[in-house]
């Protein structure tokens, strides 16, 4: 999956959270490493050239307060504005996420900072390592203690399945007065039936009963009761989709025939000549 295909409900919850695995992980952390060890190089050189003159005292306190900064401040900061990226995660195809697939705030983000100078920098990842190998999700110390994981934001690109309308609700989706639906709230429910069995169950059921409601105010009369928030979606897309494919074909033949008549016009008046006398 790509950034751009990523469905996020309205409270910002991703769908599709498959995470990550271990040699990606692995390769993103030594992306990651180089460009903190990078930074964190050129900026202790610029401290110790501007504090020659102060006391080594003085210049041990810059160097583990520049530490901190490199290795927790500016990570945390960075995955917090970029809701769970880090330049080795873009660069790899990865995202770190909450728990309910949710995008991480400061607060997760700086715990795993925080941990993982424990687990990462200071036993050089041997804990971290450890630690993921054993989790179902691929977890290491931070994120368990965080309620984050790293998924995956590239997959293959498969065609999916295409919607099928629910048996019980075919009677019912053609005789409904279906309005035009908004183009993104048509795609979003589209993308959500796709996508909705690899997505955490509570996530599900929530993101499915609040499109069910949307597409709800476009269609008249309600569905039969009980119902399946997936089933409507499925029934209003399906049925919309026909119409549409008919509505199209009933276009092309009414412009079609038009040609054919235009054709069996004399041709000085289809060119738009005058006649001569």
């Amino acid at each position: 999956m790509t950034m751009t295909d990523e469905i996020l409900t309205g409270e910002g919850v991703l769908l599709d959270v498959r995470p990550a695995s271990f040699a990606s992980r692995i390769l993103s952390a030594a992306l990651d490493a180089f460009v903190i060890l990078t930074l964190a190089s050129f900026w202790l050189y610029l401290i110790l050239m501007s504090l020659q003159l102060v006391s080594e005292a003085m210049i041990g306190a810059f160097t583990i307060a520049s530490i901190a900064t490199v290795t927790i401040i500016i990570p945390a900061v960075v995955e917090t504005l970029t809701r769970g990226y880090s330049l080795g995660k873009l660069a790899v195809g990865l995202r770190v996420v909450r728990d309910d697939g949710g995008p991480v705030r400061f607060r997760q983000a700086f715990v795993r900072a925080l941990v993982g100078f424990g687990e990462l920098w200071m036993t050089l990842g041997g804990i971290a390592v450890l630690t993921s190998i054993s989790h179902p999700k691929g977890k290491r110390v931070g994120d368990i203690l965080a309620g984050t994981y790293v998924i995956r934001t590239r997959t293959a690109n498969i065609a999916p399945a295409p919607i099928q309308m629910p048996p019980y609700l075919a009677t019912w989706a053609r005789t409904a007065d279906i309005r035009r639906l908004p183009d993104g709230l048509a795609l979003t429910a589209r993308q959500f039936l796709n996508r909705a069995a690899t997505m955490n169950p509570i996530s599900r059921a929530e993101l499915g009963l609040q499109l069910a409601q949307h597409l709800n105010s476009y269609v008249a009369p309600p569905p039969p009761i009980p119902i399946h928030p997936e089933d409507f979606i499925a029934a209003v897309l399906v049925e919309r989709r026909s119409r549409e494919f008919a509505l199209a074909q009933s276009r092309a033949a009414t412009a079609a025939a038009r040609s054919d008549r235009m054709r069996q016009l004399p041709h000085m008046i289809t060119s738009g000549s005058p006649a001569l006398d």
